[in-house]
């Protein structure tokens, strides 16, 4: 018999029972974007949140994506990219690194966030502002699905992660999936994982499907 599959996203997928692990509850600060050169974008969230705002304010500042699909969605809104990463905060140093410490940067970002990169780039003396445009909150769906024992669960991020061990714990004979290594480190001590080839959900089913 084969395993079950979880999916433990904000995205769903026609193989698996997806639980939508978090709730997004949009804010609306105050922002002037005049002041800025480039615009730090790390999810597609911010991208609806920018809705919001009136387009002529900032749509010509070009934007740092955390990745393709992001850029896409920020291009796809009408946005201008300055360049993309794989995925990774923490990948997106190099390119704030190739400004002159005088640019001044933007990170429009949820309230909670994996990585520190923008900290560390600040520590450096490069100029970012940061705002919080939206609120991730633990979705019912994940607090409330029964998961069978030896299913496979796919982790893709680690308030997935967060929001699950609240109501659950990790059966020993389940096969876990996470879509990189920064969601991994929000895995309990002991519990053995492994990472899809890609940052996307597509990647983490192509690997859930194989070991079903």
């Amino acid at each position: 018999m084969s395993r079950q599959i979880y999916l433990f996203a904000t995205s769903k997928h026609p193989d698996a029972i997806s639980a939508q692990s978090l709730q997004v509850r949009f804010l609306k600060p105050n922002i002037d974007f005049s002041k800025y050169d480039h615009l730090i974008i790390t999810s597609k969230q911010t991208v609806k949140a920018l809705k919001q705002y009136a387009k002529e304010e900032f749509i010509t500042i070009p934007a740092l994506c955390v990745s393709k699909k992001t850029a896409d969605a920020y291009k796809d809104f009408g946005g201008e990219i300055l360049d993309f990463g794989d995925g990774y905060g923490d990948n997106l140093v190099k390119f704030i690194e190739e400004k002159p410490k005088e640019t001044k940067w933007l990170y429009l970002r949820a309230q909670s966030i994996a990585s520190d990169f923008v900290a560390r780039c600040k520590a450096d003396g490069y100029s970012i502002a940061e705002e919080i445009l939206y609120v991730s909150e633990c979705a019912k769906e994940a607090l409330e699905v029964e998961v069978l024992k030896n299913s496979i669960l796919i982790f893709t991020s680690p308030s997935s992660i967060e929001c699950f061990l609240k109501t659950h714990t990790i059966d020993e004979d389940a096969k876990i999936i996470v879509i990189g290594t920064t969601t991994a480190k929000a895995l309990p001590d002991g519990i053995n994982y492994e990472i899809s080839q890609h940052t996307s959900i597509e990647s983490c089913m192509e690997l859930a499907l194989a070991l079903r």
